[in-house]
């Protein structure tokens, strides 16, 4: 009986421990808002169309988003298909050439702040490739599942609403 009884308290003990340590793990991973957006993002795709209905940034675009811990952030997204330049400088690009990188690209720089209660983010635009964004701000609902980023653009500088999906750079 003796036996059985420490048998009894070293199984519960045990038990207790690892409920204690799992639930330790679980507590320790709830990251708040600001601590799982910092970091890299690779651009994925956005919902975003043009008049036509075809994708604003077309197939295969390229892009990254960047939080980093002290409240700033850059962001680029480029189309894959815009054309290079004939002069092989950016400077001597033709009318056409100017639109279709201008169309073809966005990038912006500022610091960030991050409302917990919102599962939002507010950028400052510091300096923006679309002029009309520099010295602004926008906030920006956002959900986070796993490695997956997903922003709501209130106001895309391609005009109305759209969605960004980025995941987390490996």
């Amino acid at each position: 009986m003796n036996r059985l009884r420490t048998n009894i308290v070293a199984a519960l003990a045990a038990l207790y421990l690892v409920a204690f340590l799992l639930g330790g793990d679980a507590v320790a991973q709830q990251k708040t808002l600001k601590e799982q957006l910092v970091g890299t993002w690779t651009f994925v795709l956005s919902t975003g169309k043009l008049a036509d209905g075809s994708p604003v940034w077309g197939s295969n675009p390229k892009g990254i988003l960047i939080f980093t811990d002290n409240g700033h952030y850059s962001t680029q997204i480029v189309r894959a298909d815009v054309p290079k330049f004939a002069a092989k400088n950016r400077l001597q690009g033709t009318p056409d050439e100017n639109k279709a990188a201008v169309h073809g690209g966005i990038a912006s720089f500022g610091t960030f702040t991050v409302n917990e209660a919102n599962k939002s983010f507010t950028v400052r635009f510091e300096a923006s490739t679309y002029p009309n964004n520099t010295g602004t701000e926008q906030t920006r609902p956002v959900t986070i599942t796993g490695d997956e980023l997903k922003v709501i653009n209130p106001a895309s500088s391609a005009g109305g609403q759209t969605e960004l999906v980025y995941k987390r750079a490996k």
